[in-house]
């Protein structure tokens, strides 16, 4: 196990969101004995429910708080001697980005400021781990053809996208300026329980299940690949314990759909698991206003980590999204 796993506490950010709340039960599962410290604004997309079941464990806790203050990050150091972090902690709305950029610039990159400050400071030259978390969206728009590599030219296309390339550099900049031992792994669209009900996969079944019209932007034909949120904790705990300091992996799910597919497919699914007596909710779809900016296509290829850490995707999309779509049913029919 590589010793940034075996000292003191893990400072994870961000960990009552969507993915972030997904990797510490995963992490917690597999390496019961780790102290994890959670970090979180629990703004709009942070729900201290996520990580309910982690309440009583003895080796979490949680924090709410800003990883843009710069004491309260000094004083968790301090009183937790924290030797890793993981950093979910991110404005990650495209759309509230282009509505109301200025948190995106102040969260995405002056929090990923003051966190790789601080760990340098109380680290001083300890060979400690930071992991960024970031997304494939900072490289920009695909045509039909091609894929994201690690190699690929940075094309922010959104505010978000291009905070979150700023965190990026800021990342690679702690390496070689002062040698810190970083991390950074980009990943595609991620799809499972938890996940925010603005996103689309929860949209398009919150909608549906509601009798609303199901939303989809433009002409349905943007694609994405994506990957199970499972899949790509596991992908992270790969790349934080083994993964080369300086390092930038690809995680990607190999699963390329257009929006309307997705719809369509999510639709098929409930029309056999909560049949509706108005017919098949593929009838809710209504096609809006495209978004601004709107990225055609995102895919990534995934050959460095699978060639380098031997991780791959194990969920096929059509189980992942059965399982999600069974988590927001009991989720909405609670309600």
């Amino acid at each position: 196990m590589a010793s940034h796993l075996l000292n003191n506490a893990i400072l994870i950010t961000g960990g009552a969101g969507f993915i972030g709340s997904n990797f510490i039960s995963y992490f917690l599962g597999k390496y019961p004995k780790t102290n994890v410290i959670n970090l979180d604004k629990l703004t709009y997309a942070g729900d201290i429910k996520n990580t309910a079941e982690l309440a009583k464990n003895p080796n979490y806790t949680f924090v709410e708080g800003d990883i843009c203050d710069t004491e309260l990050v000094k004083n968790l150091f301090h009183e937790h001697t924290i030797s890793g972090v993981i950093n979910f902690a991110a404005e990650s709305h495209v759309d509230n980005s282009i509505s109301s950029p200025k948190q995106f610039i102040k969260t995405n990159i002056e929090g990923t400021f003051t966190l790789l400050e601080v760990a340098r400071k109380f680290w001083n030259g300890k060979n400690y781990r930071f992991h960024h978390i970031s997304t494939d969206e900072v490289y920009g728009s695909l045509g039909i053809d091609g894929f994201f590599t690690e190699k690929s030219s940075y094309q922010p296309n959104s505010p978000y996208s291009a905070s979150k390339a700023s965190s990026d550099f800021l990342v690679r900049s702690y390496h070689h300026t002062y040698g810190m031992n970083v991390v950074t792994s980009n990943c595609s669209n991620n799809y499972g329980p938890k996940q925010h009900d603005e996103k689309l996969i929860p949209t398009i079944i919150k909608s549906a299940i509601k009798g609303l019209k199901i939303p989809i932007y433009g002409n349905g034909k943007n694609v994405r690949d994506w990957l199970f949120v499972e899949d790509h904790c596991k992908g992270i705990d790969v790349i934080y314990s083994h993964g080369v300091a300086g390092e930038t992996y690809l995680l990607g799910g190999n699963n390329e759909f257009d929006n309307l597919t997705i719809a369509n497919k999510i639709c098929e699914i409930l029309d056999k698991k909560v049949p509706s007596n108005k017919g098949s909710y593929k009838n809710q779809i209504e096609f809006v206003e495209d978004r601004l900016g709107h990225d055609f296509r995102y895919a990534i290829d995934a050959s460095k980590i699978k060639a380098e850490l031997g991780w791959k995707s194990l969920e096929s999309f059509q189980s992942g999204l059965e399982k999600t779509v069974d988590w927001y049913l009991k989720k909405y029919q609670s309600k």
